[in-house]
């Protein structure tokens, strides 16, 4: 059993699977900084160098917005993290890391992502709807920046169970898009199993790699997504923080049982095309397994 305290738990059933789950985001709590700062940062610092622009991307004409962004961070984190962000001058300075504020030879956007663990992406809206116009993407969850940069919604969601263009729930992004205020914040959810530990994974894990990888060694990847609408630019700032969970964690919680069948559940309810999505298709039956086998032995104990 894995005694790591889980962050968060959406797989709960207070987030269910190719939905799109908004919900009302207190402003205070839109960066949540933790122990595995430091980490992530020099992940993020050791990615762009190795990988470039495959991580991170800006259209001409994105400069003002992505400091717009940059000015936000820096007045919100020193201010409700204190005991973690410290500015001294064109300094910031956060787990052992610092940032030059004014380092004009790194786009503001950049110098945005590296002050935070959570992947910053921009949508810019146009003639055809809202597109993808600049991003820092470190930690992208089976998808490539490099493959999405530029393109609107529906072509980004195109691979994706009841997200493509002209679904229902395409539509109701494109509105919620257009008619979210400046001044509120939303979150929502998402998450899938990985096979082994790595925060950067721009592609779909192939079954070759992952087929004689037992069950156990699963890894529940969350997505924690706040969004808000820039004032100034009229930008979205999507907000993506990645927590990597190992599975045998699930029973070391105070609702093991409840969580570990509740996750089951999700897994066995996802149709085939959700499945293959997620990847799922050869290793999903020996997980819910281990989930029913897992929740039964902690009722038992109890």
């Amino acid at each position: 059993m894995n005694d790591k305290t889980l962050t968060y738990t959406p797989y709960d059933g207070s987030s269910k699977p190719f939905t799109i789950g908004l919900l009302q985001l207190d402003p205070a709590r839109w960066i949540e900084p933790d122990g595995d700062l430091a980490y992530h940062l020099a992940e993020k610092r050791r990615l762009f160098a190795e990988h470039g622009g495959q991580v991170f991307r800006a259209e001409p004409g994105t400069e003002e917005a992505q400091q717009e962004i940059l000015d936000a961070l820096v007045d919100y984190l020193p201010s409700h993290h204190p005991a973690i962000y410290r500015r001294a001058g064109n300094m910031m300075e956060m787990a052992g890391q610092r940032v030059g504020l004014s380092d004009d030879a790194l786009p503001p956007l950049l110098r945005a992502g590296l002050l935070v663990q959570d992947d910053l992406v921009v949508m810019r809206k146009g003639e055809k709807g809202w597109r993808l116009a600049a991003a820092f993407l470190a930690f992208p969850s089976s998808w490539s920046l490099s493959e999405k940069f530029g393109k609107v919604m529906d072509e980004i969601h195109a691979p994706v169970p009841d997200f493509e263009g002209g679904s229902r729930n395409a539509g109701l992004i494109s509105r919620m898009f257009d008619n979210l205020p400046p001044d509120r914040y939303v979150v929502r959810w998402n998450w899938s199993v990985n096979w082994g530990y790595r925060l950067y994974r721009p592609a779909s894990q192939p079954a070759s790699e992952t087929k004689d990888i037992p069950p156990e060694e699963a890894f529940i990847r969350v997505e924690r997504q706040t969004l808000r609408k820039m004032p100034v630019s009229g930008d979205i700032l999507f907000t993506i923080r990645i927590y990597l969970d190992p599975v045998t964690a699930i029973m070391g919680q105070p609702n093991a049982p409840e969580l570990a069948a509740s996750l089951a559940d999700q897994l066995e309810a996802l149709n085939p095309a959700q499945t293959n999505y997620k990847g799922l298709s050869a290793k999903r039956a020996e997980l819910v397994a281990l989930l029913r086998k897992s929740a039964d032995a902690c009722v038992t104990i109890e």
